[in-house]
């Protein structure tokens, strides 16, 4: 595709999201989710193979069976209350179908099984943008409607990480076992949405650092299963050893990055007097670490019996630029030493 039109496209997306953003109204919130979903086609179908041409159609179908959605709960809630403005939605049909629309969007449990299957057609890249900015605007809409019915989101969370984790333990494909990380990372989020807005955010953004890392560290070295993950030690051996950190980092253990959401979420859980929710979330998440100590056992210290050609791919290494590396790492591995900063930060906007 021409740089230029994929510039027009890339910049659309920006301004879907901006626009959902700003909105006040959920007929200009609907606008900003479509146009951002229709922007994103274009670069998922760029390689012409017949597997990104049938996620990009899943995808299509899912977002505009989403997008329908969402538009029928706009006109529920002007019908019952005389508006489109995003404050005032009360009314519980109307949070119920807006519910239904944006868990459909972000692909929490039970509307996930698209996602597994939309990620496992794209190549790394899309997937970063499908895992990360896609979810961005849908997110926050959802982080914005629901206060007052806490044990809905918190139903959603709980089984969107069990899922997450007990999808992801017999995964070889590692955009599949990624996408599965998302269903549960999302699941959290929606977990501490009706109680802390601000943790919630905090947490969805800490979530998207560490999916840039882990997608960046698996696109530089041109893995896309755990056999290739196997054989990448003697690719880049130091590349290797970070992303093991950032895949530990992902799976939520101190003192990476990873471990700061989760510690949040479990402490204000505590205080909601919700002690049983936070115990189902901490062992749901143990699913989701035994597939994340799986690729980092598998990316540091295996090594399958293969011929010559496939042990010293090294041979075959064709440059690809790492310089988001170093950021993306560091944020995925260094970022707790400012936790005090953090909490200081939410007692201040919380005030």
């Amino acid at each position: 595709m021409i740089p230029s039109i994929m510039v027009i496209f890339m910049a659309s997306m920006g301004l879907g999201i901006v626009l959902a953003f700003s909105s006040s109204n959920w007929f200009m919130a609907w606008m900003g989710l479509e146009l951002n979903a229709i922007a994103i086609l274009p670069r998922m179908i760029m390689n012409h193979h017949p597997r990104a041409v049938e996620s990009t159609t899943k995808y299509f179908i899912v977002q505009a069976a989403a997008a329908a959605t969402l538009l029928f709960a706009a006109t529920t809630h002007i019908w019952l209350e005389g508006d489109f403005n995003i404050e005032t939605t009360k009314n519980t049909y109307a949070i119920a179908i807006f519910t239904i629309a944006l868990v459909l969007k972000l692909g929490l449990a039970p509307c996930h099984s698209w996602m597994p299957e939309v990620l496992q057609g794209q190549d790394l890249l899309t997937g970063l943008i499908l895992s990360t900015w896609q979810k961005l605007a849908p997110a926050i809409l959802l982080m914005n409607t629901h206060t007052d019915r806490p044990w809905v989101l918190a139903l959603v969370g709980i089984t969107s990480t069990l899922v997450g984790g007990l999808g992801g333990l017999n995964q070889t494909q590692l955009r599949k076992l990624l996408a599965y990380s998302s269903i549960a990372h999302m699941g959290w989020i929606a977990l501490i949405t009706p109680f802390s807005y601000y943790m919630a955010l905090i947490a969805l953004l800490v979530y998207f650092a560490l999916s840039f890392a882990v997608f960046i560290a698996l696109y530089v070295n041109r893995t896309k299963n755990l056999l290739s993950l196997a054989t990448s030690m003697t690719m880049n051996p130091t590349l290797m050893v970070l992303t093991c950190l950032v895949v530990l980092s992902l799976g939520g253990l101190p003192p990476l990055t990873g471990f700061l959401p989760k510690w949040f979420i479990l402490t204000e859980l505590v205080k909601q007097g919700l002690m049983p929710v936070a115990t189902m979330a901490a062992l749901t998440s143990l699913l989701s670490l035994s597939f994340y100590l799986r690729m980092a056992y598998t990316a540091t210290l295996t090594s399958h019996p293969h011929p010559r050609t496939i042990l010293f791919r090294w041979h075959i290494f064709t440059h690809r630029p790492t310089a988001p590396l170093a950021m993306a790492f560091v944020l995925a591995l260094a970022f707790l030493p400012l936790t005090p900063a953090m909490v200081t930060f939410l007692l201040f906007f919380s005030l």
